[in-house]
């Protein structure tokens, strides 16, 4: 048991040490996206399945609460929140429209899509960016392996990619990401 354990703590170490330099570029682009989008007046709509699901809430309650700092409320909705919304258009549509109904009905111009998926995969979050794309929002993907589908998709404008193969250190390393850019939106609206 003590293996496992040293195995998953130094396995996580070294992916961090691994994605250090390159998550660089890709946080500093989204977290420059996502406060355009707030200082413009815009919100960020955030979605993903499962723990991704999870994540998308965790993100947006620092960003609509606080972070490390007290400051305004900022625009923020959880896509995977209300389960009526989620049920109906499952049961009237398909499980693959979840997301997507709710970016054409939240959704505007100048917002940003904030895609959530472990594979890169995920067939409701890439039906959400094909969605955004004709309402002019931005969509940041924040995926891990080697992104998948979500990684090339035309409608991406910044990718943050975990490139592991375990989806419990990628999702680690999600939040990880997270709370990076919770604390660079924190910096650059409020100065810390």
């Amino acid at each position: 048991m003590q293996d496992l354990i040293r195995k998953a703590m130094l396995d996580g170490v070294e992916l961090r040490q691994q994605c250090t330099e390159s998550l660089l570029k890709p946080l500093t682009d989204a977290a420059d996206m996502m406060v355009e989008c707030l200082q413009s007046g815009g919100k960020i709509l955030a979605c993903g399945n499962g723990g991704s699901a999870a994540d998308a809430q965790h993100f947006v309650a620092e960003l609509v609460n606080r972070f490390e700092i007290n400051r305004r409320a900022l625009a923020a909705i959880s896509l995977t929140n209300d389960a009526s919304v989620m049920t109906s258009i499952a049961n009237d549509f398909e499980f693959n429209a979840v997301f997507s109904r709710q970016v054409e009905a939240l959704g505007r111009d100048g917002d940003v899509l904030f895609a959530i998926s472990t594979s890169g995969d995920s067939p409701n979050v890439l039906r959400a960016i094909d969605e955004a794309v004709p309402l002019k929002m931005s969509s940041i993907a924040l995926t891990g392996r080697d992104g998948g589908k979500m990684g090339v998709h035309d409608g991406v404008a910044v990718h943050i990619n975990i490139p592991h193969a375990s989806t419990a250190r990628v999702q680690e390393m999600h939040i990880t990401c997270l709370h990076i850019l919770c604390t660079l939106i924190d910096e650059k609206m409020f100065g810390g």
